[in-house]
C-alpha cells in the first residue's frame, strides 16, 4: 500500500510503516527486511523482536517507542506521531517498526492519517499478525471446517476514552465460531462472563498464548468456566492472546513448537559473533533460546612477514595445514593481496583438521587432501605422520597464540613446520554484569564452548573472584565442549562437562545437547 511516487526526490523524507511479525523474527517479510537494511532512523516498539535490529545499518538512528500496560511508555501515541513527522520532515529514511500487523490492532492508521496531514509520504508493510501466529504456534486452527468456517479478531482493550463499547458481544457470543481476543488479559473475567450471559457454552474450550513463536511463549487451556482460574494459577501476563472455540480441542493433536526438544531452554554461545550464526540456527531450530555472549574478536596480526614470504615459495612445501574456518579466511585474504589465487598451491597437498574448515576450504575451490579421523590438532598430526613426513616440508598458517602439540607432533615425526600468524584473538574488555546475574539468578541452563580460547575468556567475562565464586557461577548449568582439548581446558580449571560429542563438530555437538535434554521438558516461567 503506497501513496503515488513522484519521479523527483521528495523534499521531506519517507515513512515505512513496517509490520514485525508476532515476535519470531523469522517471520518478518521480506519487504521489511529489505527497508531495515536501509533504514536512516528506525522507530520499533516493545513488541517488535530486537534481533531485527541486527539487520539495521550501523550508522543509523534507533529511537525506542514502546507502550507497555500499566502506562509505561516511552512515547504516549500524540508523541509516536509527532516523532515521524519531524523525522520525515528532516529527510530521513523512517521505519516505524511496529509488532504483529500495523493495521490490526496496531494504531497504524492514526500515524498514517498524521503523516498524510503533514503532506508526508508512506508506505505500509503488512505483518504476520499475532492472533493467527499465536493460535500456530500454540497448534490451534482459527479455521477447521469440522469445528468452524468463521473467526473474529476482537479487542479486549477499547479506547478508554469512549463511552460505550463497539463491539456485540450478544453476537458474537454466538454468531462466530472462533473468537481471538487481543490485549485481553486484565479483562478476561469481563469478557468470559459476557460470552456465557449471551449464550456461549460455559465449556467452550479456551487457550491463551503468551509471547507466541518466542522461545518465552507459554500456553494454557480451559474452558469459558475454568480459564481465568487457569491464567491466575499459571501467572500468566500480557503480552497474551485468547482464543476461544472448538478448535482449541485440536491442540492436543497439533501442538508442535512447545513439543521441540530444546523449546524453553537458554543457552548462551560463546563463538565468535561471525561464526556463531550455524550453531544459534541449530539450536533454535530445535527450540532453544540463544544468549550470545561473543568471547572472542578476530583480528589481523600486525606482521604478515612470515606467511608472504612462505606463499611466495609454496612450491617448495609438501603439505598445507589449516586448523580452524579463520585460518582458512585469512590465509586466502594474503593470498589475493599478494595477487595470487587458488591455482598458486597446485602440488602441495592440503590437510584440514575437520569436516567444518573442510567446507570453507571448498568455498575457494580447493578439496582438502586429507581429513582425519578424529577432528583434533593431535588426530590430524597423527593421520600426517602416516603418510611419512619426514623431511617434508609444512606450512602451518594459524592464530598467533594457538595449541603447540601438532607442530611439536610433526616436527618429532622429522618435519620441518613452518608457523605462519595470519590473525589473533582478542579477548572481551571487562566483565559482563548481565551474563553473571543471569548465571547467578539460574536463568541459563547451558553453556557451550568451541575452543579453549572461549572457555579462558568466557572466564574472564564472568570474573569470578575465586574458585568458590566460579562454582557459584556455573554449578548448576549444564557444561558442552565440543571435543577433547576444549574439555580439558575447562577440566584444568576446575569445572565439569556435561556434553561432549563423539565427532568434534558443530553439528554433531547439537545433536548430543539435543540427546542430553531428551525427557527432560523444561517448564517456562
Amino acid at each position: 500500500m503506497t501513496t503515488n511516487d513522484s519521479p523527483l526526490q521528495p523534499a521531506n523524507g519517507k515513512v515505512y510503516l513496517v509490520g514485525a511479525g508476532p515476535g519470531d523474527p523469522g517471520l518478518i517479510t521480506l519487504r521489511g527486511k529489505y527497508l531495515l537494511e536501509r533504514a536512516e532512523v528506525v522507530v520499533y516498539d516493545y513488541l517488535a523482536n530486537p534481533k531485527l535490529l541486527s539487520y539495521v545499518p550501523k550508522n543509523a538512528q534507533l529511537i525506542y517507542a514502546g507502550k507497555k500496560g500499566g502506562g509505561l511508555h516511552a512515547f504516549t501515541q500524540e508523541g509516536i506521531n509527532k516523532l515521524l513527522v519531524e523525522l520525515a520532515k528532516q529527510g530521513k529514511m523512517v521505519v516505524r517498526l511496529k509488532g504483529g500487523d500495523p493495521f490490526i490492532f496496531g494504531r497504524g492508521a492514526e500515524e498514517i492519517e498524521e503523516l498524510v496531514g503533514e503532506g508526508i509520504e508512506f508506505e505500509v508493510v503488512p505483518g504476520v499478525t499475532s492472533a493467527t501466529a499465536a493460535a500456530t504456534y500454540a497448534g490451534i486452527p482459527i479455521t477447521h471446517r469440522e469445528y468452524t468456517a468463521s473467526v473474529a479478531f476482537v479487542t479486549g482493550h477499547e479506547d478508554p476514552t469512549k463511552k460505550f463499547s463497539n463491539i456485540s458481544w450478544d453476537k458474537l457470543a454466538t454468531g462466530v465460531g472462533t473468537i481471538v481476543i487481543y490485549m485481553g488479559i486484565k479483562t478476561l473475567p469481563s469478557i468470559t462472563q459476557k460470552l456465557i450471559d449471551f449464550g456461549r457454552s460455559p465449556e467452550t474450550p479456551v487457550a491463551v498464548v503468551r509471547w507466541a513463536s518466542t522461545p518465552q511463549q507459554r500456553s494454557v487451556v480451559g474452558t469459558l468456566a475454568t480459564i481465568c482460574d487457569v491464567v491466575a494459577q499459571a501467572d500468566i501476563k500480557p503480552p497474551a492472546l485468547v482464543i476461544v472455540g472448538e478448535v482449541v480441542k485440536l491442540r492436543s493433536t497439533i501442538d508442535w513448537f512447545e513439543k521441540r526438544p530444546l523449546f524453553g531452554r537458554r543457552i548462551v554461545v560463546t563463538r565468535t559473533r561471525e561464526q556463531a550464526s550455524d550453531l544459534v540456527a541449530l539450536l533454535e531450530e530445535h527450540g532453544a533460546e540463544c544468549l550470545e555472549y561473543s568471547t572472542i574478536h578476530i583480528e589481523p596480526v600486525d606482521d604478515y612477514r612470515i606467511i608472504d614470504r612462505a606463499i611466495a615459495e609454496i612450491a617448495g612445501y609438501q603439505w598445507l595445514l589449516f586448523t580452524s574456518l579463520n585460518a582458512v579466511t585469512y590465509f586466502f585474504q594474503r593470498l589475493a593481496h599478494l595477487e595470487y589465487d587458488s591455482r598458486h598451491l597446485a602440488g602441495t597437498k592440503i590437510a584440514v583438521v575437520g569436516k567444518a574448515t573442510a567446507e570453507e576450504l571448498l568455498k575457494h575451490g580447493v578439496k582438502a587432501d586429507l581429513l582425519p579421523e578424529k577432528f583434533t590438532g593431535e588426530g590430524l598430526a597423527e593421520s600426517l605422520v602416516k603418510t611419512e613426513v619426514k623431511g617434508c616440508r609444512i606450512l602451518l598458517p594459524r592464530a598467533l597464540r594457538a595449541s603447540e602439540m601438532l607442530p611439536e607432533m610433526l616436527t618429532d615425526a622429522g618435519a620441518e613446520v613452518t608457523i605462519a600468524p595470519v590473525y589473533r584473538n582478542v579477548p572481551p574488555q571487562g566483565p559482563k554484569e548481565e551474563l553473571r546475574d543471569q548465571l547467578l539468578e539460574g536463568s541459563i541452563d547451558l553453556v557451550t564452548f568451541t575452543s579453549s580460547s572461549t572457555v579462558t575468556n568466557f572466564l574472564t567475562m564472568i570474573d569470578a573472584a575465586n574458585d568458590d565464586e566460579l562454582h557459584r557461577l556455573l554449578d548448576q548449568v549444564t557444561i558442552a565442549a565440543i571435543g577433547p582439548i576444549t574439555a580439558e581446558t575447562l577440566r584444568e580449571r576446575g569445572l565439569r562437562v556435561d556434553i561432549q560429542p563423539e565427532r568434534y563438530t558443530i553439528s554433531d555437538m547439537v545433536q548430543a545437547i539435543v540427546a542430553h535434554y531428551k525427557d527432560k521438558p523444561r517448564q517456562i516461567a
